[in-house]
């Protein structure tokens, strides 16, 4: 089934809204993918087994699952500036409390920022995404979403950018021999704290200076007026608003499809760095990995944002998930550098999937899409829950990624068993979009 259409994708009169909307993506962007290496981090500087470093993507993407439905409420009883505006505030506290968790030193402090940080992005993902699908006609909402959604990768290169060159650089406790051992395990306690404490200042200081600039952009955006809906007061309790919502099986299902999709996004982007170490690539090496998967993805949501054009989105969405499931079976079988690449290319496939599900799932809801989008980002609780998951897998055998053999590969790979489950159900929502949800 092919689709054309002359109706522009923005409408000019929205066109300097959308563009400040659209600076947002990155902005949230930015914080996943400085985030996704902390995880390595943490644990060598803190000394943590993988099950205790994934806390890191538990308490960054639970935030998204605890304040999504208060974002959702607050965006309809005000509006969406200010949903945006409390949403830069919170995300700039988040960010600022890495200053007095670097001073304690204690993991729990740093999961503490995270989860803070994320309140603000629950804010802003829940208040911009249903935002940009209102600003022009329903029959682009889902090319909208992917045109502003192509930005956050833009972000997400910059956060991988300064995680390379300003924190993973510049960990000592991340330095080798000559053997290529860590030199950090072999040093005495005091020698350990001293180097504990000025790792932990490194990752600090990109988290500080941040905060200082969503600041800045909260007080640019207060300055500007934008348009807001209009909603009439129904006098509708938010129980029968959810219970209507959820009523709709390609909202229901939407927002299990996007529950696994973020699963997997988050698994194959942030395990990158212990499927690199097992091939002897050290995480700022492994860096470079992590920013062509981007650069792949960035492009991946150009390319889909006009395929859309021409291609039911469903339809795309499923033939992306099956490529998807080829490359991520060559993750697991394939060892080597071979097996990286096809990590790497996984992020083409996955380029196109949250707005398309997102779009999908909101499709024809009008006023109830705040709601929906709420729920939408609650699905984030993916990357919370499935990266714990994988680094119980990893842990197998000792905290280690080689320590043993599953199906006749080392645990990291065999990890990845997954996102593959993550990919066959966001095929399975794909399908049912343009086979099922039609004839309803």
């Amino acid at each position: 089934m092919t689709k054309t259409t002359s109706t522009p994708v923005v409408p000019k009169e929205l066109l300097l809204p959308f563009v400040l909307i659209t600076s947002l993506f990155a902005l949230w962007g930015f914080a996943n993918d400085i985030t996704n290496p902390m995880v390595s981090a943490f644990k060598k500087v803190l000394e943590l087994n993988n099950t205790q470093a994934s806390w890191v993507q538990m308490a960054f993407y639970g935030g998204y699952f605890t304040m999504a439905l208060p974002a959702a409420i607050f965006a309809k009883k005000y509006s969406y500036k200010k949903g945006i505006l409390l949403g830069l505030a919170l995300y700039a506290a988040g960010a600022l409390l890495f200053y007095p968790a670097a001073a304690y030193q204690q993991f729990i402090f740093f999961l503490l920022a995270l989860y803070i940080l994320t309140f603000g992005l629950a804010f802003l993902e829940t208040t911009a995404n249903p935002f940009i699908l209102a600003m022009g006609p329903e029959e682009t909402a889902t090319q909208r979403l992917n045109l502003a959604q192509a930005f956050n990768p833009i972000g997400a290169l910059s956060g991988l950018y300064v995680a390379q060159n300003f924190i993973l650089g510049s960990l000592q406790s991340d330095d080798l021999d000559a053997d290529g051992n860590a030199i950090y395990d072999t040093l005495s306690e005091s020698a350990k704290a001293t180097i504990r404490s000025a790792d932990l200042m490194v990752i600090r200081n990109p988290y500080v200076m941040l905060g200082i600039a969503v600041i800045v952009i909260l007080v640019i955006i207060a300055m500007v007026k934008m348009p807001e809906n209009k909603e009439a007061d129904t006098g509708e309790s938010i129980g029968a608003t959810i219970a209507r919502i959820f009523r709709k099986a390609k909202f229901r299902e939407g927002v299990i499809a996007q529950m696994f999709y973020v699963g997997a996004q988050i698994m194959c982007w942030t395990y990158i760095y212990q499927y690199a170490e097992t091939l002897g690539i050290d995480n700022r090496s492994a860096v470079p990995y992590a920013m062509t998967a981007l650069g792949i993805f960035l492009l991946g949501r150009w390319i889909c944002t006009f395929l859309l054009k021409y291609i039911n989105s469903g339809r795309l969405l499923m033939y992306l998930s099956f490529l998807a499931i080829v490359f991520t079976l060559g993750t697991i079988f394939i060892q080597g550098m071979t097996g990286l690449y096809s990590l790497v290319m996984i992020s083409f496939c996955m380029s196109l999937m949250f707005p398309t599900i997102y779009g999908i799932a909101l499709e024809g809801m009008g006023d109830d899409s705040k709601y929906g989008a709420a729920f939408l980002v609650m699905a984030i609780v993916g990357g919370a829950i499935m990266p714990l998951a994988q680094g119980v897998i990893l842990d197998i055998g000792g905290s280690g990624y080689t320590d043993t053999r599953i199906l006749g590969v080392p645990e990291v790979n065999f990890s990845f068993i997954l996102p593959l489950f993550c990919f066959a159900v966001v095929a399975l929502y794909g399908y049912r979009t343009f086979k099922v949800f039609p004839k309803d």
